[in-house]
């Protein structure tokens, strides 16, 4: 039987020009004989779809990670799963106690200290204050905030906040646990241990749905993905998968591209580039990498006529658009005139090299006339790829749960001596 059970829940808003909510007794008649009149016409007003039709379930224990653009949908459905706002059609059913933590500082008013706001977060929660304080220390060990407990809220950071409010949520152990982009406030050490935290909530048999802009998060703690577009489920299913078709549907790359017309691919009189590829170990285009795994960039191209030699070149930029690299064969039989043919060359990226995230390739067809390269082929952009890290500790990342900084992220080899 489902954790969650949400059947075609949809979402409607007028927008528009609205009266003023409190008005005069002679203005409420003056608006009563006006729309009494013949002839007279209500305002229009305009309605919008914040969710149209959506439907999924949510096993015990499932974390589901729900992404998408500004507007998609993502916040009002939260608010609908925890009541929050009702659905104009549909239904939404919850099986067991819900934990939610919407927005910063949720359930906390600003005058009360930080360990009263614990007691009172903790009650509108459904904790009973023997609960709460049994977990008090490690609510406030887990914050981080303990030097600070008995200081008003108002003085708090946005920082000190959430993680006291997320910390809160996290040891009351509910049922089902909606979160809506809180880990996005917080130092490095206290969202390692947050997605540490979030993990063991699923280990242990409940449920968690989990909203961020985060994708590299989303792909590392969430079991399965929703992407929501214009209020309506477009995608959902493996999360690795899922994130790699929003960022092609989003940026517009995706890990193939293939000239069919040998008019319209990139080159000259020489050499033309036929498809670019994205590979893994079996030579099956990918848009998803695991960091432990080998990546092949796979480039096809033909030589039309004797002349030069051509070499396959490459040039990857990470999803901050830094150049991790650039490449191109080496190998001593491209030194020599290329005979005319068709050509497969595949440059294989090493395991545990590149960091998380999106990366893009540009390809090229060039000769080497030092100190230039002399371009016959090129083309930017050309497919993409993401990587993931799925935080088994057996990659360079180890144990650790933050995010590297960089653009490669390589496994080295360590010695350590006693002296």
């Amino acid at each position: 039987m489902p954790a969650v059970l949400v059947e075609n829940l949809s979402k409607q808003y007028k927008i528009g020009h609205l009266q003023p909510v409190y008005g005069t007794l002679r203005d409420s008649l003056a608006q009563a004989v006006k729309r009494a009149k013949p002839g007279h016409e209500e305002e229009r007003l305009e309605t919008i779809w914040a969710l149209r039709d959506v439907s999924f379930e949510a096993e015990p224990g499932e974390v589901i990670g729900i992404i998408g653009p500004n507007g998609a949908g993502k916040s009002t459905l939260l608010k609908i799963l925890t009541r929050i706002t009702a659905p104009t059609s549909g239904r939404a059913e919850i099986r067991g106690r819900v934990g939610s933590l919407l927005e910063v500082g949720t359930g906390f008013h600003p005058e009360l200290t930080g360990r009263e706001n614990i007691f009172l977060n903790g009650s509108i929660l459904g904790m009973t204050r023997k609960e709460i304080a049994s977990s008090f220390d490690a609510i406030v060990d887990f914050s981080g905030v303990g030097k600070f407990i008995d200081t008003p809220v108002k003085r708090y950071s946005s920082g000190m906040y959430v993680r006291l409010a997320f910390s809160v949520a996290a040891h009351f152990e509910p049922e089902v646990m909606i979160l809506d982009e809180v880990l996005s406030v917080g130092d490095a050490d206290f969202q390692r241990r947050s997605m540490g935290r979030m993990e063991d909530i699923g280990d242990s048999g409940r449920t968690i749905l989990f909203v961020s802009h985060n994708l590299q998060g989303i792909v590392q703690l969430c079991d399965r993905t929703i992407l929501l577009k214009d209020g309506q489920i477009v995608r959902q299913g493996d999360s690795a998968e899922v994130v790699a078709y929003y960022e092609q549907e989003a940026m517009g790359t995706g890990p193939e591209i293939v000239w069919h017309d040998p008019a319209d691919a990139p080159g000259n009189d020489l050499a033309r580039l036929q498809s670019v590829r994205v590979v893994d170990e079996e030579g099956r285009t990918q848009s998803t990498f695991d960091v432990r795994r080998p990546i092949g960039i796979e480039i096809a191209f033909e030589v039309l006529r004797d002349g030069w030699p051509v070499v396959p070149k490459m040039k990857l930029h990470d999803q901050h658009w830094a150049v991790c690299f650039n490449a191109m064969d080496v190998d001593p039989r491209w030194n020599e005139p290329t005979p005319p043919g068709e050509y497969v060359a595949t440059a294989w990226v090493p395991p545990n090299l590149l960091n998380e995230g999106r990366h893009q390739v540009d390809a090229d067809v060039v000769t080497i006339a030092s100190p230039k390269l002399i371009p016959h082929a090129s083309v930017h952009q050309a497919v993409a790829f993401h990587v993931f890290d799925p935080g088994e500790g057996d990659s360079a990342r180890g144990s650790y749960q933050g995010q590297w900084k960089g653009v490669v992220r390589p496994l080295l080899d360590w010695t350590c001596e006693e002296r």
